[in-house]
C-alpha cells in the first residue's frame, strides 16, 4: 500500500483531567502484555491466514496493559478517528473498533518494530470474536499520549524509501496528543529511560480492502 500521507496527528487535543481519569482506571489492574509469536508463514497459511501464538516475550514488549469497554472512552474516540480519516485522505470504510487498550512503560519499557494489522482478507475476525469484529480487519491505529513526565519512549514509525530503511519520528508529544495512522505502517515504542509512560490505544476496523 503506498500512502501520500502516512500519519495524522493532533497535539494536546484531550484535557489533562481526562487523561488522568483514563489512566486511573487502569489503577492496580494491568496485566503483562503478549505478542504475537508465530514465526514465519506456511504455504498453507498463505491460503488460509497466518497462525497467531499469543504468549509473553520480553525481547518483543514488555509493558503492562488493562483494556477499557467503557462506553465513554469510545465515545471520547472516534471523532478524532473520523476527522484524521477525512483530512488524511484515506477515507477508510471503518465500522466498529475493538477495545481500547491502556498501556503502562514503566523504566526499560518498550514494544519493539511491528505492524498492528495487514487488512486483508486472510486478517479477518471471525465469528468467535464477537459482532462488532466479525469479518472486519484493523484498518486504522490510534495511540493518545496520556502523560509527559517520563524519558525515552518516543514512538516511531520505520520505513523503504528508494531502497533505504527510514525512521522517522512525529513531532506528537505533549500529554492528550493523538496520532492515527494506517494499521499495516511498523512502528514501535522506543525504550523508556525515565519514569513510566501511559497510553490508550484504539484499533478501528473495517471490511478488508478488494
Amino acid at each position: 500500500m503506498q500512502l501520500t500521507n502516512e500519519w495524522y496527528y493532533f497535539i494536546g487535543a484531550i484535557d489533562k483531567k481526562t487523561c488522568t481519569k483514563i489512566i486511573e482506571l487502569g489503577d492496580g489492574f494491568l496485566d503483562k502484555a503478549e505478542v504475537d509469536q508465530h514465526k514465519g508463514i506456511t504455504k498453507k497459511e498463505r491460503k488460509t491466514g497466518r497462525k497467531v501464538s499469543i504468549k509473553s516475550d520480553t525481547k518483543i514488549r514488555i509493558s503492562d496493559i488493562k483494556w477499557l469497554d467503557n462506553q465513554w472512552v469510545y465515545d471520547l474516540v472516534f471523532p478524532y478517528m473520523t476527522t484524521a480519516n477525512k483530512e488524511a485522505g484515506w477515507l477508510f470504510d471503518i465500522k466498529s473498533a475493538e477495545t481500547p487498550q491502556l498501556t503502562k512503560y514503566k523504566k526499560e519499557g518498550f514494544y519493539s518494530w511491528h505492524a498492528d494489522g495487514r487488512a486483508d482478507h486472510l486478517s479477518v475476525y471471525d465469528s468467535s470474536k464477537g459482532k462488532f469484529l466479525d469479518g472486519y480487519v484493523r484498518k486504522l491505529s490510534m495511540s493518545i499520549l496520556l502523560n509527559e513526565d517520563f524519558g525515552g519512549g518516543n514512538f516511531q514509525f520505520i520505513n523503504v524509501y528508494n531502497g533505504k530503511i527510514k525512521i522517522q519520528t512525529p513531532d506528537f508529544k505533549g500529554t492528550g496528543s493523538i496520532i492515527v495512522f494506517p494499521s499495516c505502517i511498523e512502528h514501535r515504542v522506543a525504550p523508556i529511560t525515565r519514569g513510566t509512560r501511559y497510553s490508550l490505544v484504539t484499533w478501528f476496523l473495517g471490511p478488508p480492502f478488494v
